[in-house]
């Protein structure tokens, strides 16, 4: 969900480096030299079990 609503803006954030140590986000590099975040499979799970819970 952070990702996803705040790809734009999550860069500057410190929480980048966070999702980035656990494993629950990914930077991708593109064709043209852009870069993307991807949801990993633990991050999905993660937000699936969210989900769940709340």
């Amino acid at each position: 969900m952070l990702v996803k609503d705040s790809a734009d803006h999550i860069a500057d954030r410190e929480e980048l480096g966070t999702l980035l140590e656990q494993q629950l986000v990914a930077l991708e590099r593109l064709a043209g030299g852009a870069v993307r975040l991807r949801i990993t499979e633990d991050g999905e799970s993660l937000l699936r079990h969210l989900a769940f819970i709340h």
